[in-house]
């Protein structure tokens, strides 16, 4: 199928097919992390052509599979079919959310509370650096890392003894990319690469909203170095609700500033060191255009739809 355009979609080949295929008996592929490292070519394509509203043959073809298997395999990683996956990601629906948030939000702020956020006010603990610690880059400290699966794909978690300083993911398999684009910032810490000591953390970190007692009662500490604008612009990104969205030009004015500071904002959302747990994958274009995301489009989206559809089912469930 074309996009806007005139691309299609690409062939896959016989070496990327063999790789898609390594599904067990019945067809169904383990969970975790390997799930999404098979389907993440179909989340970068979706990203650009999910307005055509792509058919599972043309899907499921791209990745060399039949349509049974890469159901099976999508329905396994996300909970739910393609084809409701992409209800989730239309303009339409975008811009309905968008509504809706808006009702929460504006309500909690005219309150004076973070209601929409109070799951996060409990789970996630945020501390910043002193200004003195912010000119020292680290110097001093000791930063352990490691790289684990998610159901996002291959992410790199930095922790301190103070919490947790850095969370993103690895693009194209390029780990050493990925730990230098987090340690910006920390040039004179030390580094210790230990994926035991940041382990524990991803259970929690991940556990979708239906299963929240899962994250444990204690909150996850952050360990957060940025200008103090950028402070506060972080601080209204954990005000979104989950499953939730809001514009660039929502959280301006959650701060009280004019419309014109919606770039502003777009720069300290995208200098965010802790992508999922400061959700800066729910700011979209007040167009309900996805906008950027510096770790990839196609799994901003995988975690836009993810979130959209375990938050519903929660809803369901109470």
């Amino acid at each position: 199928m074309a996009d806007g355009t005139g691309a299609r979609l690409a062939p896959y080949h016989k070496a990327e097919t063999a790789a898609a295929m390594n599904v067990a008996a019945d067809g169904a592929a383990p969970a975790g992390g390997s799930d999404y490292a098979r389907i993440g070519r179909v989340l970068d394509l979706l990203a650009e052509t999910f307005p055509d509203q792509p058919s599972l043959a043309e899907l499921s073809a791209h990745l060399g599979l039949s349509e049974f298997h890469f159901q099976r395999l999508f329905l396994r990683w996300v909970g739910v079919s393609p084809k409701k996956f992409l209800q989730h990601l239309t303009l339409a629906e975008a811009k309905r959310r968008l509504r809706a948030s808006h009702s929460v939000l504006d309500a909690a702020y005219s309150a004076g509370l973070s209601g929409p956020g109070r799951l996060h006010d409990l789970f996630v603990a945020v501390e910043a650096v002193t200004p003195g610690e912010f000119k020292a880059h680290g110097a001093g400290l000791t930063i352990r890392y490691g790289f684990h699966d998610s159901p996002f794909g291959d992410c790199l978690l930095m922790a301190t003894p103070r919490g947790i300083c850095g969370l993103g993911f690895v693009a194209d398999g390029d780990r050493p990319a990925a730990l230098a684009k987090l340690s910006r910032g920390w040039e004179r810490a030390e580094f210790r690469a230990d994926a035991a000591a940041t382990e524990e953390f991803v259970p929690r970190i991940f556990a979708p909203p239906d299963q929240a007692d899962a994250r444990g009662a204690a909150p996850i500490r952050l360990l957060l170095r940025g200008s103090r604008f950028q402070l506060k612009v972080w601080q209204a990104l954990l005000e979104i609700p989950q499953g939730g969205l809001a514009t660039y030009q929502d959280i301006a004015r959650r701060l009280g500033l004019p419309p014109g500071a919606a770039r502003a904002v777009g720069n300290a959302n995208g200098a965010n060191p802790v992508s999922w747990l400061i959700p800066c994958h729910r700011v979209i274009r007040k167009s309900g255009a996805l906008g950027g995301y510096g770790w990839g489009l196609g799994r901003k989206m995988a975690m836009i739809g993810w979130e959209a559809e375990a938050t519903g089912r929660a809803a369901q469930e109470t």
